[in-house]
C-alpha cells in the first residue's frame, strides 16, 4: 500500500508535466535539390502545458546525431525555421525536431524537451 501511495504523486506529476503538444511539420516531404546544399525547415509547436516557461523555449531540427538550431519566426508565434547544410550526394534525410525548455515545479523550475514523431525528406534531382 506504501509503493502505491509514493506512485500516485509521480505518476500525475508526469502527466502535468506532459501536458498535450501537437507538432506540425511545416517542411515538404520532397524538395528539389538545392544547388548551394542548403535545406529549409520550419516546425509549428503547440504546447497547452500551463507550467511551461516559454521564454525558455530552444527548438532543433536532429539528423543523426546532428542538431542544428532553429529561430522562432518573426511573424507568427509558435513557428521555427532553419537553414541545413545537407550533402550533395544525399537523396533521403530522416529528421525529427526536439524542442528543450523549463517548466515551473516545486520547489525550483525543472528541465525537459519533447521529441517529434520522425520525419523523412526526399531531394530531388531535376
Amino acid at each position: 500500500m506504501g509503493s502505491t501511495r509514493n506512485f500516485l504523486p509521480l505518476a500525475l506529476l508526469s502527466l502535468f508535466v506532459s501536458g498535450c503538444a501537437t507538432v506540425t511539420n511545416l517542411t515538404p516531404s520532397r524538395l528539389p535539390r538545392n544547388p548551394d546544399g542548403l535545406y529549409h525547415f520550419e516546425v509549428a509547436w503547440n504546447s497547452q502545458q500551463r507550467a511551461l516557461r516559454k521564454d525558455t523555449i530552444k527548438a532543433y531540427v536532429v539528423i543523426d546525431f546532428d542538431s542544428y538550431p532553429m529561430q522562432p519566426t518573426q511573424v507568427v508565434q509558435n513557428r521555427w525555421e532553419t537553414l541545413v547544410p545537407i550533402p550533395a550526394n544525399t537523396k533521403y534525410v530522416n529528421y525529427r525536431y526536439k524542442w528543450d525548455f523549463d517548466y515551473d515545479a516545486i520547489p525550483v523550475p525543472q528541465k525537459s524537451s519533447k521529441l517529434s514523431p520522425p520525419y523523412r525528406l526526399e531531394m530531388l534531382d531535376r
